[in-house]
């Protein structure tokens, strides 16, 4: 009889198991298609997709930020928008990507010349 109660314990722990298995893999399929999605409109836009792209924040500074679809390291991600530090003004606020062809020389060097914290 013990044994009976010990089968029937070990099922429903599999089971649970199963659907936790399931959960995480459906979350992770649900970030990566986030970050794809993302991805997409960026480089539609005329955006650089990932790594260093220029950015305006609500004052209209611009500098160049390390952007990562589906993450953020040093920002608090609002959709499109990105709250953050802006090392020009030295304030927070919201950013957003800005396409470098529509820049003229002087905003575009200024944006690489201006760069948020590094990460190591």
């Amino acid at each position: 009889m013990g044994s009976h109660t010990q089968s029937e314990n070990s099922e429903p722990e599999a089971a649970t198991s199963s659907k936790r298995r399931r959960k995480r893999r459906f979350g992770l399929a649900l970030a990566l298609a986030g970050a794809l999605v993302e991805a997409l409109a960026i480089r539609r836009r005329g955006y650089g997709v990932a790594g260093n792209v220029v950015v305006r924040c609500r004052e209209g500074h611009l500098f160049t930020t390390l952007w990562i679809p589906g993450g953020s390291l040093k920002s608090v991600r609002l959709g499109w928008a990105r709250f953050q530090r802006c090392p020009v003004g030295r304030h927070w606020s919201l950013v957003v990507p800005v396409a470098r062809d529509d820049l003229n020389d002087y905003e575009r060097r200024s944006a690489l010349e201006h760069h948020d914290v590094r990460i190591p």
